[in-house]
Protein backbone atom coordinates (compact mmCIF):
# COMPACT_ATOMS: atom_id res chain seq x y z
CA UNK A 1 0.00 0.00 0.00
CA UNK A 2 1.22 3.43 -0.88
CA UNK A 3 -0.37 6.36 0.88
CA UNK A 4 0.88 9.84 0.25
CA UNK A 5 2.19 11.20 3.58
CA UNK A 6 -0.07 14.24 3.36
CA UNK A 7 -3.07 12.02 2.56
CA UNK A 8 -2.31 9.76 5.52
CA UNK A 9 -2.10 12.80 7.80
CA UNK A 10 -5.41 14.11 6.43
CA UNK A 11 -7.13 10.75 6.94
CA UNK A 12 -5.82 10.40 10.49
CA UNK A 13 -6.80 13.99 11.33
CA UNK A 14 -10.25 13.44 9.84
CA UNK A 15 -10.78 10.27 11.90
CA UNK A 16 -9.51 11.94 15.07
CA UNK A 17 -11.77 14.98 14.62
CA UNK A 18 -14.85 12.92 13.79
CA UNK A 19 -17.45 13.40 16.51
CA UNK A 20 -17.47 10.53 19.00
CA UNK A 21 -21.29 10.48 18.77
CA UNK A 22 -20.94 9.02 15.29
CA UNK A 23 -18.59 6.25 16.37
CA UNK A 24 -20.17 3.36 14.42
CA UNK A 25 -19.73 5.12 11.05
CA UNK A 26 -16.30 6.43 12.03
CA UNK A 27 -15.24 2.92 13.01
CA UNK A 28 -16.54 1.50 9.72
CA UNK A 29 -14.68 4.10 7.70
CA UNK A 30 -11.56 3.23 9.71
CA UNK A 31 -12.15 -0.47 9.03
CA UNK A 32 -12.31 0.09 5.27
CA UNK A 33 -9.20 2.30 5.48
CA UNK A 34 -7.26 -0.43 7.32
CA UNK A 35 -8.47 -3.03 4.82
CA UNK A 36 -7.10 -0.92 1.97
CA UNK A 37 -3.83 -0.44 3.83
CA UNK A 38 -3.45 -4.22 3.99
CA UNK A 39 -3.80 -4.72 0.23
CA UNK A 40 -0.51 -5.13 -1.66
CA UNK A 41 0.09 -2.87 -4.65
CA UNK A 42 -2.69 -0.45 -3.80
CA UNK A 43 -2.21 3.31 -3.89
CA UNK A 44 -4.61 5.39 -1.85
CA UNK A 45 -5.72 8.97 -2.18
CA UNK A 46 -8.03 10.98 0.04
CA UNK A 47 -10.35 13.68 -1.27
CA UNK A 48 -11.91 15.95 1.36
CA UNK A 49 -14.92 18.02 0.35
CA UNK A 50 -16.35 19.25 3.68
CA UNK A 51 -20.12 19.50 3.58
CA UNK A 52 -20.24 17.02 0.69
CA UNK A 53 -18.01 13.97 1.24
CA UNK A 54 -14.68 12.58 2.35
CA UNK A 55 -13.42 9.90 -0.04
CA UNK A 56 -10.92 7.07 0.04
CA UNK A 57 -9.95 6.25 -3.54
CA UNK A 58 -7.84 3.15 -4.07
CA UNK A 59 -6.00 2.29 -7.27
CA UNK A 60 -3.89 -0.78 -7.92
CA UNK A 61 -0.42 -0.06 -9.28
CA UNK A 62 -1.10 -2.53 -12.17
CA UNK A 63 -4.33 -0.78 -13.12
CA UNK A 64 -4.10 0.69 -16.61
CA UNK A 65 -7.45 2.08 -17.69
CA UNK A 66 -9.01 3.68 -14.62
CA UNK A 67 -7.96 6.04 -11.88
CA UNK A 68 -9.48 3.90 -9.11
CA UNK A 69 -11.25 0.61 -8.40
CA UNK A 70 -13.53 1.78 -5.59
CA UNK A 71 -14.74 4.88 -3.79
CA UNK A 72 -15.48 4.83 -0.10
CA UNK A 73 -17.32 8.02 0.73
CA UNK A 74 -18.32 9.48 4.02
CA UNK A 75 -21.38 11.49 3.04
CA UNK A 76 -21.12 14.78 4.93
CA UNK A 77 -24.29 16.67 4.01
CA UNK A 78 -25.19 16.50 7.72
CA UNK A 79 -22.01 16.13 9.82
CA UNK A 80 -24.10 14.92 12.78
CA UNK A 81 -25.57 12.07 10.71
CA UNK A 82 -22.80 10.90 8.41
CA UNK A 83 -23.18 7.66 6.48
CA UNK A 84 -21.02 5.66 4.08
CA UNK A 85 -21.43 4.99 0.39
CA UNK A 86 -19.14 2.30 -1.01
CA UNK A 87 -19.04 2.19 -4.80
CA UNK A 88 -17.43 -0.03 -7.43
CA UNK A 89 -17.39 -0.26 -11.20
CA UNK A 90 -20.01 -2.75 -12.35
CA UNK A 91 -17.45 -4.90 -14.18
CA UNK A 92 -15.09 -5.16 -11.19
CA UNK A 93 -17.37 -6.93 -8.73
CA UNK A 94 -20.15 -9.45 -8.48
CA UNK A 95 -23.20 -8.74 -6.36
CA UNK A 96 -24.54 -12.23 -5.61
CA UNK A 97 -26.86 -10.99 -2.84
CA UNK A 98 -28.06 -8.08 -5.03
CA UNK A 99 -27.47 -5.54 -2.26
CA UNK A 100 -26.01 -2.84 -4.49
CA UNK A 101 -27.82 -0.08 -6.27
CA UNK A 102 -26.94 0.09 -9.95
CA UNK A 103 -25.76 3.59 -10.84
CA UNK A 104 -25.80 3.93 -14.68
CA UNK A 105 -22.89 6.13 -15.75
CA UNK A 106 -22.32 7.12 -12.13
CA UNK A 107 -18.61 6.31 -11.78
CA UNK A 108 -16.61 8.53 -14.11
CA UNK A 109 -19.15 7.86 -16.86
CA UNK A 110 -19.21 4.10 -16.28
CA UNK A 111 -21.88 1.96 -14.68
CA UNK A 112 -21.30 1.11 -11.06
CA UNK A 113 -22.78 -0.30 -7.92
CA UNK A 114 -23.13 1.66 -4.70
CA UNK A 115 -23.85 0.22 -1.29
CA UNK A 116 -25.02 2.56 1.47
CA UNK A 117 -24.29 2.00 5.15
CA UNK A 118 -26.01 4.03 7.84
CA UNK A 119 -25.81 1.38 10.55
CA UNK A 120 -23.18 -1.17 11.50
CA UNK A 121 -24.71 -4.21 9.81
CA UNK A 122 -22.06 -6.89 10.35
CA UNK A 123 -23.18 -9.07 7.42
CA UNK A 124 -23.27 -6.15 4.99
CA UNK A 125 -19.88 -4.91 6.18
CA UNK A 126 -18.35 -8.37 5.59
CA UNK A 127 -20.03 -8.48 2.19
CA UNK A 128 -18.52 -5.11 1.27
CA UNK A 129 -15.06 -6.10 2.50
CA UNK A 130 -15.32 -9.13 0.19
CA UNK A 131 -16.35 -6.86 -2.71
CA UNK A 132 -13.39 -4.59 -1.93
CA UNK A 133 -11.01 -7.56 -2.14
CA UNK A 134 -12.70 -8.69 -5.36
CA UNK A 135 -12.35 -5.26 -6.98
CA UNK A 136 -8.73 -4.99 -5.86
CA UNK A 137 -7.92 -8.39 -7.37
CA UNK A 138 -9.60 -7.46 -10.65
CA UNK A 139 -7.74 -4.15 -10.73
CA UNK A 140 -4.50 -6.12 -10.29
CA UNK A 141 -5.43 -8.29 -13.27
CA UNK A 142 -6.00 -11.42 -11.22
Amino acid sequence: MVVDTDAAKEIEAFLKAWDKEEQPMRDLFGLFYRELLSMAGVELTFVARPGVSYSLRPKHDRQQTRELFAIIDVIDDDPQQRWLSVCFYEDMITDPMELGELIPGGLAGSDGYCFDLDTHDQKKVRYLLDRLQEAGARAAGE
